[in-house]
C-alpha cells in the first residue's frame, strides 16, 4: 500500500461508494469513526453490547489534553492535532466542551522539579504551557486553596467534555448521514471468504460487511477473537464521581495531589481518583468480571464521599456536593501506553482502534481511520501505533 500524509477528510470519497463497514463499539472512539466514515458516504452500522458510551467512555474523567504524559513527541503531536480537531467538531456539532486549561501540581518536591522540566519540554514542543506565580493562580481560580503549592503548571489548551453527550451527538450526526446504530447487539463472529470479510455475525443476525472496525475499548479478548491479533493490555480500574449541579466554583481542570476535578457548564463536578483501587482481597472479588457499576449504592456513596473529602482540601465549597453517579472505569490501556490503530496482519479487513486517551484522541482517530479505510492507504502518521508492533511494558500512566 502507498503511504500518505493526512489530508482533508470531509469530502466524500469515490472509493467509499458501496463500502460497508461494521463498527463494533459505540463509545466515543467508535462514534467518531462512524461519523467520519458516514461523511465519506460509507454504509456504516454501529453495534454495541449495551449502548452508546456505556463503558469506558461513560466512566472517564474526560480531560482533553496533550500534557507532559503524552510521550514521546510523535504521540504528543498526534494529541495536539486531535485537540485542534475537537475545536472544529465543537463548532460543527455543538459539542459540550469547556475550555480554559488545566492547573497541575504535586506535593513531593522531587516530583515538582520533574514537572518543571516536563513543562519546559512542552514549551519546546509548541504547547501553550507555563509555570504560574501565586498572584496568577489567585486570579485564575479565586476559590481554590493552593496552600504551599509551588511551580503549578498551567496548560492553556486543555479542556473537558461531557463524553456521554458528545458520543450521542456524534452518533446522531452519523445517523443523519445514513448510519445505523444497533444495541444491545453483540458481535459473535466475523465471516470470511477467500481471506476477505463478508459479514459480521451478531446477536441480532448477520450484517453484510466489507470491513469491521474493533473500537472495543478495554474488552480483553476482542482483538484475538475477531482479528487474530492479541493486544496486550494492563487495564486498571478507576472511580469517576459526578455530583449534582452546584454554583460555579471552578473555571479550569484541577489536577491536585490525590484528586483531579473539573466543573461542567451545567454545574456538575466530575471527580477522578489518582491512587486506584485498594489492593486487597475484598476489592479483587468486587472487581472480578470488570464491572462498571458498584454492587450497591451505599458503596458508590462511600467512595464518592472519600473523593469529595480530598477535593475539599483544595476547594472548600465542594464539601456540600451531593452525588449523582459514580462509575468504575476500565481504561483500555495497551501495554506500552500507546494507541493500537491499524489493520490486522492476519485479517486485513478487520481494523483495530483501541486506546487510552480515547477522549483526547477520538476526533483525529476518526479522521485518520476513515481515510485509511476509504482510500486504501497506510498513513505514516499512524506508523508507531500498528497492532503488529513489539509491545514493550513502559508505565507512562
Amino acid at each position: 500500500m502507498a503511504t500518505a500524509a493526512l489530508v482533508g477528510c470531509s469530502a466524500n470519497s469515490t472509493k467509499a461508494a458501496g463500502l460497508r463497514v461494521v463498527v463494533v463499539g459505540a463509545g466515543i472512539v467508535g462514534a467518531s469513526i462512524a461519523y467520519q466514515l458516514s461523511k465519506r458516504g460509507v454504509s456504516v452500522t454501529v453495534i454495541d453490547e449495551q449502548g452508546p458510551a456505556s463503558h469506558a467512555s461513560r466512566a472517564t474523567f474526560a480531560w482533553i489534553n496533550a500534557s507532559w504524559a503524552k510521550q514521546p513527541r510523535h504521540y504528543h503531536s498526534l494529541t495536539q492535532d486531535s485537540i485542534a480537531s475537537w475545536r472544529g467538531l465543537q463548532q460543527t456539532l455543538r459539542l459540550p466542551i469547556r475550555w480554559g486549561g488545566s492547573l497541575e501540581w504535586y506535593e513531593k518536591p522531587v516530583r515538582q522539579e520533574r514537572l518543571k522540566a516536563q513543562i519546559a519540554e512542552q514549551i519546546e514542543w509548541g504547547e501553550r504551557a507555563r509555570i504560574l506565580s501565586r498572584a496568577e493562580l489567585a486570579q485564575l481560580e479565586p476559590n481554590v486553596e493552593f496552600g504551599n503549592a509551588r511551580n503549578v503548571a498551567f496548560s492553556e489548551n486543555d479542556g473537558a467534555i461531557d463524553p456521554v453527550i458528545a458520543t450521542d451527538l456524534l452518533l446522531k450526526a452519523a445517523q443523519k448521514l445514513g448510519a445505523t446504530v444497533q444495541y444491545p447487539c453483540t458481535l459473535n463472529d466475523v465471516g470470511m471468504a477467500s481471506g476477505n470479510v463478508t459479514y459480521a455475525d451478531t446477536s441480532r443476525g448477520r450484517i453484510t460487511a466489507d470491513k469491521v472496525v474493533l473500537a472495543t475499548g478495554a474488552a480483553p479478548d476482542a482483538g484475538l477473537r475477531f482479528a487474530e491479533s492479541a493486544i496486550p493490555q494492563r487495564s486498571t480500574p478507576g472511580i469517576i464521581a459526578v455530583t449534582q449541579p452546584m454554583p460555579r466554583m471552578l473555571n479550569r481542570i484541577l489536577v491536585a495531589p490525590g484528586i483531579h476535578m473539573h466543573q461542567r457548564d451545567d454545574g456538575r463536578f466530575v471527580l477522578g481518583e489518582q491512587e486506584g483501587a485498594p489492593q486487597n482481597e475484598a476489592h479483587a472479588m468486587r472487581l472480578e468480571g470488570r464491572p462498571n457499576n458498584f454492587p450497591a449504592r451505599v458503596l458508590a456513596q462511600e467512595h464518592a464521599a472519600r473523593m469529595i473529602a480530598i477535593a475539599e482540601r483544595f476547594l472548600p465549597g465542594i464539601g456540600a456536593a451531593k452525588l449523582q453517579d459514580a462509575y468504575i472505569g476500565w481504561r483500555p490501556l495497551p501495554l506500552d501506553g500507546h494507541p493500537v490503530l491499524g489493520a490486522s496482519a492476519a485479517r486485513p479487513d478487520v481494523y483495530l482502534a483501541v486506546m487510552h486517551s480515547g477522549v483526547s484522541l477520538a476526533p483525529i482517530v476518526g479522521q485518520l481511520v476513515a481515510h485509511e479505510l476509504t482510500e486504501g492507504v497506510v498513513l505514516s502518521q499512524l506508523d508507531e501505533y500498528r497492532p503488529g508492533r513489539n509491545f514493550e511494558q513502559i508505565k507512562r500512566y
